[in-house]
């Protein structure tokens, strides 16, 4: 389905109501995952009125969030029971379906699921089969942004589900993201919409890391590249970010290497599925895979610049 129904909220409307809202003050939120983007997700949770408890499969990386006034659980069951609203923030479908099976015993039926991982189209699917099973309430809400916007509570939210409980997840949205954008449909569509953003994503990203290479060896000075796109049409504030840290060789990782590829194959994925041919999506995620060969899986997805060809090159004819 083709994403026709969108909302927005003014920042300033959105904050007031977070800060105003008496009820959510006493509304039990559980995070579970506490990474990159789960930590402070679960902070600006707590920091508007949230009562928040969190788990992670690694403590020692939760451990700071207690020094904020969020509650830790040794468990994901721990962390579930009693809550309304149960947030996951975990790497993959599979790790998110680990972790509810894990806390199934003290989830209560009618909690609302917001399931916030980047899981692909067949992921959801499975989400959704557990939350049918569970008799819980899922909102489908993958976010666009990545360190920097979690920790600025400016993500955008992409979401989908039933319209009796956007309600009860709005307070839950507006502390975490400058903007929702509730997409027409049942839970899935937002995941659907989250990969076809992605699939722009990588694109954008390699782009700007293989343009980069090209000056390079036409020995083009690349600041020349960066003073040609600024303030034009093809300006973008994304392709800046990478372009910035590929010229300055700073990978400090706001995305990895190592995540993109598994959201390239998330777009791949679901490009197969739905029979649609996408030779340039299909390139992007053997870009990631070989710059991870070159020992950048770790790095900040603009490490695109450091993947190098596995095959031998042939001469062309032109």
């Amino acid at each position: 389905m083709t994403p026709t129904l969108y909302r927005e909220r003014s920042v300033q409307k959105r904050r007031l109501r977070v800060i105003m809202t008496t009820s959510q003050a006493h509304t039990a939120v559980a995070v579970l995952g506490t990474g990159t983007m789960g930590a402070p997700i679960a902070r600006n949770l707590h920091k508007a009125g949230f009562d928040v408890t969190a788990w992670n499969r690694s403590p020692a990386k939760a451990a700071p969030l207690s020094e904020d006034g969020v509650a830790l659980a040794s468990s994901p069951a721990d962390a579930v029971r009693d809550v309304s609203v149960v947030v996951t923030v975990l790497k993959d479908a599979d790790a998110v379906l680990e972790v509810l099976d894990a806390a199934a015993e003290a989830l209560r039926p009618g909690t609302v699921l917001v399931q916030i991982s980047t899981v692909g189209v067949e992921g959801i699917t499975r989400i959704a089969e557990f939350a049918v099973s569970h008799q819980l309430r899922l909102i489908d809400a993958p976010v666009q942004g990545t360190k920097g916007p979690a920790e600025n509570a400016q993500l955008v939210v992409l979401a989908s589900g039933a319209d009796s409980d956007r309600d009860a997840v709005e307070p839950v949205f507006d502390a975490i993201g400058k903007k929702t954008l509730w997409v027409a449909g049942e839970p899935g569509e937002a995941s659907k919409l989250k990969v076809v953003v992605n699939s722009f994503i990588s694109a954008l990203t390699h782009g700007i890391a293989e343009a980069v290479r090209l000056a390079e060896a036409l020995e083009i000075d690349a600041e020349d590249f960066q003073k040609a796109i600024h303030g034009g049409p093809l300006d973008a504030p994304f392709g800046s970010i990478k372009l910035d840290a590929i010229l300055n060789q700073q990978f400090a990782p706001s995305f990895t290497v190592d995540n993109a590829i598994k959201d390239s194959r998330l777009v791949a994925e679901a490009a197969e599925n739905a029979g649609v041919w996408l030779p340039v999506a299909d390139a992007g995620l053997e870009r990631y895979r070989a710059a991870a060969a070159t020992g950048h899986g770790g790095d900040d997805m603009a490490a695109s610049y450091f993947a190098e060809s596995t095959v031998e090159e042939s001469t062309h004819a032109f």
